[in-house]
This record gives C-alpha cells, sequence and structure tokens, in this order.
C-alpha cells in the first residue's frame, strides 16, 4: 500500500512533513486524478463490504449455521423482513442483486436447510422464512447486539452520524449504478 499527496507523488516521507492528512488507497494510479478522496472512499469501501462479509458468515456461524456465504445469509434476513412473502425479483431489487441467479441459487440452499420455503402462486414463487428460519435471525439479532452494537457505543459513534453515513451510502450507489450503465454503453 503506498501513500500519496495530494499532488498525486509518493508519499514515504509524509510523517516527517507532518502532512495530518495522508490518503491511504489501494490503487495510487487511480488516485492520480481531480477525485483522490473517491480512491480513499472506495479502499475503505472495500475494507468495510470486506469486513461486513466476514462479520455476517461469523455472526451467523455463532448463531447456530455455519454452512451459509454471506450472500445467503443477506438474502435469509430480507425474506425475514417484516415477515412478508417475498419473490425473487423483490428481493434482488432490495439487495441491489443484478446477477439474479447468485440469489436464486442461495435461495435454493435456504430451502435445501429449511430455513425459508416457497409457495408458488401462478408463474411466481413467494418465499418465507419457515420458523427455523425465524429463530436463527432472532439468534443472529441477539448475538449482534451483544457483539456489535456494544463495540458501536465504545466508538462513541452518535446514531445520527450512523444515519447520514448510509444516506450518503446509498446517494453514491445511485452514481455508481449510473457510471456502470454509463460505461456498459462504451
Amino acid at each position: 500500500m503506498r501513500r500519496i499527496t495530494k499532488g498525486g507523488g509518493d508519499n514515504r516521507s509524509a510523517s516527517a512533513a507532518g502532512d495530518p492528512h495522508r490518503p491511504i488507497v489501494s490503487s495510487a494510479h487511480l488516485a492520480e486524478s481531480q477525485l483522490m478522496e473517491l480512491s480513499e472512499f472506495e479502499f475503505g469501501l472495500m475494507m468495510a463490504g470486506n469486513a461486513f462479509n466476514r462479520w455476517v458468515v461469523r455472526c451467523m456461524g455463532a448463531a447456530g449455521m455455519r454452512d451459509l456465504a454471506a450472500l445467503d445469509v443477506l438474502v435469509l434476513h430480507s425474506v425475514n423482513h417484516r415477515d412478508r412473502p417475498k419473490r425473487l425479483a423483490d428481493i434482488c431489487l432490495v439487495l441491489d442483486i443484478e446477477d439474479t441467479h447468485t440469489v436464486n441459487y442461495a435461495m435454493k440452499k435456504l430451502v435445501r436447510l429449511g430455513l425459508v420455503s416457497g409457495e408458488r402462486r401462478g408463474k411466481e414463487i413467494f418465499y418465507s422464512t419457515t420458523e427455523t428460519g425465524r429463530s436463527l435471525c432472532q439468534a443472529y439479532r441477539k448475538i449482534r447486539e451483544e457483539l456489535l452494537i456494544s463495540a458501536m457505543a465504545l466508538i462513541g459513534q452518535p446514531r445520527g452520524d450512523l444515519s447520514r453515513m448510509a444516506d450518503l451510502m446509498r446517494a453514491l450507489s445511485g452514481i455508481y449504478d449510473q457510471a456502470a450503465r454509463a460505461a456498459a454503453s462504451l
């Protein structure tokens, strides 16, 4: 990992110069542009995304289900949300997943494990969590509160700040989606 200055050059001696803000990025060549802060954000996003995926898998393992991947866990929680049956398309929309086959594969796995059941209505299947799935989601919630929520309190993170960060991340996801559409048309 290289630290770079706002001018774009390698900054191995920034600590000697006393630079209070030395951007940390994963790809210096992407930070050599007008918006270096975007590279900082993307590096943080990658780290947070990977850490979040590890967390959901390990939290679900602690709750009693060690055979689930991160997407499986997210799909299970989405199906369990508000205790209403959901279609595959609804889950993909909410989770912003374009590759529906990955969600379909996760759904089949959850059905096979007895955590989700499907009910055909016309041409569509509506999925709901089983009692086992709901119990597992509640066990996950308890572990989450015990470990993650208490850890958040230690850093003194006000809830309003987290809400504002969530708003900003959703807005940025729209910008990335629009850029992805533009890139697909090039």
